[in-house]
């Protein structure tokens, strides 16, 4: 699961348009003299595998085979917090990958899914990746569908997201990985760009992704994948990495197809906003220099930045990021690989229900003015035009419209039909309304399908429904065509036709739409391009 969402709607209003979607100690590099570390195996049996850094050994399953916590980079510890990842160390002997490696650095994030962090303890020791391939040898070079994690750019984990189904099901080689967060992802600061040879700063979890990327290009032929097809697939924040990747000229050649789901075009700070916050963030340190910062516990650093005032997320800083998602799709300055994304129905209900029903009270018809009024102050008056309750079945499903249609559904409607002007489109909305029926929350409206309940049904972990397996299946099978050929198509399911025609993904409903733009009231909420 993503990012939940979950802050409070005063909280939310005082937030960057991307954080309103949502809601260890440091140490030393140890290398050898020679850049050589031995890491003894403990696993007794499973499959071997001789990676560029040394030989890793998985666990053997019925139907699919893993290879799990396999270090993509240095650890980003000591001298090397804030600095663009390196590559590892290698290593001699056979390496355990029977085992994920720790999260990144991050607070418990209890959900109905679980802990988002996944298993480990968080420590900023944490560029570790997982890889699943099929049981079964295949002779030809499977493709590689690459996950990209959500959580806001501040929680989540790459483990937290078992591949072995997808590969299986699918016939890909599946990759996952974790990525720095937060302060230790996002942190901008003067000094840090006058240590860098580019003059940048931030983004350092951006510049994770991309190493993997590059590990995936250089080793994922020895697990049977072909690194000339590779997908990179992601969601929330996630989805908006993946449309990062899509108009950073350094993720060139890593990466064939793309696939952004909810999260793609937000607006991004500047690294000069993002230089004074952090700025403003070190001296709340008490800190005058990152040289301070460096000095600092990962905890210290951790529990300071949740400060409210902190923003941590990806910026334009005209190299890494060269300019907004928006502005690079309309104008064709991106990788013009095929390109599908997509939204849920009801994205944004899951924020409705955290903000009341499981804080312990209900959104009242008389209180449904005065939350969208402190969301969306003077245009309150039009809004609630457009959003009578009585077009709704309770006021918790009128603001969870607001919210999916706001900053969702809309703005991955645009970003798909720029993108259209210049590269095989595909627009999706996952519509199974009974999705989140089988956690059985206790909240007062329907949950229907809110934001990243889409995902166990794209990674074939869906026991439910006749209907709903079957849904799962097709939506397997889509991705993972898309990932080999570019094209969506799946057995027994109707065909997806190119943008502006969306695919509607539901139970024993799938069809196209060309009233998406309407359904969404996207007259409202999307702006022509100035």
């Amino acid at each position: 699961m993503s990012g939940l969402l979950t802050g409070r709607l005063a909280g939310i209003r005082r937030r960057s348009s991307w954080m309103r979607r949502a809601g260890v100690l440091s140490g030393v590099l140890l290398l050898t003299a020679g850049g050589l570390t031995a890491v003894p195996a403990t696993a007794d049996e499973g499959p071997t595998v001789t990676t560029r850094y040394g030989q890793v050994q998985g666990k053997a399953g019925e139907t699919a085979n893993s290879y799990l916590g396999i270090p993509y980079a240095a650890p980003p510890v000591g001298s090397l917090r804030w600095k663009p990842p390196s590559p590892p160390a290698r290593w001699s002997g056979v390496r355990d990958a029977t085992r994920p490696g720790d999260p990144c650095m991050q607070r418990p994030s209890p959900t109905p899914w679980g802990n988002l962090a996944g298993p480990g303890t968080p420590s900023e020791d944490c560029l570790y990746l997982n890889v699943y391939t099929p049981a079964q040898r295949s002779l030809h070079k499977r493709p590689v569908m690459v996950w990209i994690h959500g959580g806001g750019f501040t929680i989540g984990s790459g483990t937290f997201y078992d591949g072995g189904s997808l590969a299986s099901k699918g016939d890909v080689v599946v990759v996952n990985f974790n990525y720095r967060l937060g302060a230790f992802g996002y942190f901008a600061h003067p000094d840090l760009a006058g240590e860098s040879s580019h003059g940048l700063s931030g983004n350092y979890g951006l510049l994770d992704q991309q190493a993997a990327l590059r590990w995936v290009q250089e080793n994922i032929a020895a697990f049977g994948g072909d690194p000339d097809n590779v997908t990179i697939f992601g969601e929330s924040a996630g989805g908006g990495s993946v449309c990062h990747n899509l108009v950073s000229p350094r993720s060139l050649g890593l990466f064939d197809r793309a696939i952004a789901q909810s999260g793609c075009g937000f607006t991004l700070p500047t690294q000069a906003e993002q230089q004074r916050s952090g700025t403003a963030w070190a001296n709340s340190l008490g800190c005058a220099d990152v040289a301070c910062l460096r000095g600092r516990s990962a905890e210290e650093l951790l529990t300071a930045s949740a400060s409210p005032t902190a923003r941590w997320t990806p910026i334009v800083d005209g190299k890494v990021i060269p300019l907004q998602v928006t502005d690079a799709l309309e104008s064709g300055r991106f990788h013009r690989v095929p390109f599908m994304q997509g939204t849920t129905a009801d994205e944004g209900r899951l924020t409705v229900a955290s903000t009341y029903d499981l804080a312990g009270r209900r959104l009242t018809p008389e209180g449904y003015p005065a939350a969208v009024r402190a969301l969306y102050g003077e245009r309150t008056d039009e809004i609630l035009a457009r959003y009578p309750l009585s077009d709704y079945g309770t006021p918790a499903e009128a603001l969870g419209a607001i919210f999916t249609d706001s900053q969702f559904s809309c703005l991955q409607s645009r970003t798909a039909s720029l993108a259209a002007g210049h590269t095989r489109s595909y627009q999706y909305e996952f519509a199974d309304r009974n999705a989140m029926d089988y956690l059985n929350m206790p909240i007062s409206f329907p949950l229907g399908a809110p934001h990243g309940s889409e995902i166990r049904y794209v990674f074939g972990n869906v026991s439910g429904t006749p209907a709903q397996n079957a849904l799962s299946d097709q939506m397997l099978g889509y991705w993972t065509s898309f990932a080999r050929t570019g094209v969506p198509y799946a057995a027994n399911a109707p065909r997806w036709n190119l943008f502006p025609k969306v695919q509607i993904l539901a139970p024993g409903a799938i069809a196209p739409s060309t009233t998406f733009p309407q359904d969404h009231k996207c007259d409202l909420w999307t702006r022509p391009a100035s």
